[in-house]
């Protein structure tokens, strides 16, 4: 199955001249979803993976999706102030400020093997973030997957040292 074919290209959105690729028209479509975590899966099969770590929101659904499939935990990459419990947080930058992501703090267990899950790279802040948090509680990223990438971006270089791929390329 072609999965770029179900992606929803919507011009000129959040602003004119960007190109925003829509991950929900893949997500309703039941082949395809279940396409995309499929071939995460056959991907990660051998990387003995305990938890699956979804950035918030679109790593939730992925995420939710891919855990069970491997029979491995899901934690959840919040907004700060989302986690009733003590968290680890981290703080990264953005192009004009900064952002923060949230993990409980008892989440992934010293050694533990995460993937981190995600719909989208273009800048990597996001899975960078989500990479020291793991690397924080003890965790060991053993890889960073996407459904899509934005190759003329510079995420894949943020993420350098890093196991990363991406399904689609544009």
């Amino acid at each position: 199955m072609n999965l770029q074919d179900t992606i929803r290209t919507v011009p000129d959105f959040p602003k004119k001249g960007i190109l925003f690729r829509d991950i929900s028209t893949l997500l309703k479509d039941a082949e395809a979803f279940r396409c995309l975590v499929d071939t995460f899966a056959a991907e990660l099969k051998d990387k003995n993976i305990d938890y699956v770590v979804g950035p918030e929101a679109r790593g939730f659904a992925i995420g939710s999706a891919l855990a069970y499939k491997l029979g491995a935990g899901l934690v959840l990459a919040r907004k700060p102030g989302k986690l009733p419990c003590e968290t680890l947080r981290y703080e990264y930058a953005l192009e004009y400020g900064t952002d923060s992501l949230e993990i409980d703090a008892a989440a992934i267990k010293e050694g533990g093997r995460c993937v981190i899950v995600d719909d989208l790279l273009a800048t990597g802040g996001t899975a960078l973030a989500t990479a020291k948090l793991i690397e924080q509680a003890g965790g060991v990223v053993a890889a960073i997957r996407f459904a899509m990438e934005l190759t003329d971006l510079p995420g894949r270089g943020v993420l350098e040292g890093y196991d990363v791929d991406a399904v689609i390329k544009y």
